[in-house]
């Protein structure tokens, strides 16, 4: 299949385009920085120069793949608005790719929410991400109306080591450069806020069924596991050698510093079950969990 994709460079674009090269893909990557191009094309992926903004290059690229993968940022309407008129009635695949922090709620670390959600439960979105949910639903609406098979991912807190370019996860490595700075693991507020978590590869292997199977107009969570930011700062501390030490990170220093981020990426509440992802597409995830990852693993971050 010929798949043209946004974020060939990052963490998550770049793992699920290697990832679907290594299964015989042919996939062309969208990258900004011409000096980043040879890299991408040393490990199968052919680049294409240019930027979201550029909706003539969007455009035309998606016309000529099988399929559109939208890793790049998950906020760019008219990215999303382009690629959705330049597939219209073609009936092929588009995935967007949102984020788990769609459900979040503003605990800034404060307390554990008991509310779990699954793929089809209603939520009302923090004040931050209605702009998200917006163009979630313009995707999937797009696959009722427009004749595309429109697919949005929302991946939760991922972790494990890019499979593309070198490039980092979004959260964690914050946490670890906090934990660095306090020499304890570093958590905001009481830290029983809590997150579902995702290994990277196993949400490659959901993009690849999910190309071969999704049926359109479909949303998927993505998790295997869950875990508090205590637990994640006790896996860290140990990690790092403080030999399990943690210290809070007060909320709003963590958003001044931070800005918004903080609160919807590591002061929040977001627990999911990734259930249309295991029933539809026969997903089941292989790796460990998040804390046994980081407390096994040695990264640069």
């Amino acid at each position: 299949m010929k798949i043209f994709l946004t974020g060939a460079t990052g963490y998550i674009g770049g793992s699920i385009a290697r990832y679907l090269t290594d299964f015989g893909h042919d996939v062309r990557g969208l990258v900004r920085q011409p000096a980043k191009a040879q890299a991408l094309q040393e490990i199968g992926i052919s680049p294409v120069l240019g930027s979201l903004d550029d909706a003539s290059l969007l455009a035309e690229e998606a016309k000529a793949a099988d399929a559109v993968i939208h890793a790049a940022d998950s906020d760019h309407l008219s990215s999303v608005q382009t690629f959705l008129e330049a597939l219209k009635g073609s009936g092929k695949a588009f995935i967007h790719t949102s984020g788990s922090s769609v459900v979040g709620d503003d605990a800034r670390g404060a307390y554990e929410r008991p509310d779990i959600f699954a793929d089809d439960t209603p939520f009302v979105p923090m004040d931050i991400r209605k702009d998200r949910v917006e163009i979630n639903e313009i995707v999937r609406i797009a696959g009722v109306r427009d004749g595309i098979r429109t697919i949005v991912f929302c991946p939760t807190m991922i972790y494990g080591e890019s499979l593309g370019l070198p490039a980092k996860s979004d959260q964690l490595p914050k946490l670890y450069a906090q934990s660095r700075k306090v020499g304890a693991g570093a958590y905001i507020g009481t830290g029983l806020n809590r997150w579902s978590n995702v290994h990277i590869r196993d949400l490659a292997e959901l993009y690849r069924l999910a190309l071969e199977k999704a049926p359109s107009a479909s949303y998927f969570y993505a998790e295997n596991g869950e875990a508090s930011f205590i637990e994640i700062a006790t896996a860290i501390s140990n990690a790092l050698g403080f030999e399990g030490k943690t210290q809070s990170w007060p909320a709003d220093d963590a958003i001044a510093e931070l800005g918004d981020w903080a609160r919807f990426a590591i002061g929040s509440n977001s627990r999911v079950r990734a259930v249309n992802a295991r029933r539809l597409l026969g997903w089941a995830p292989q790796h460990t969990s998040i804390q046994k990852w980081i407390e096994t693993t040695d990264v640069a971050w």
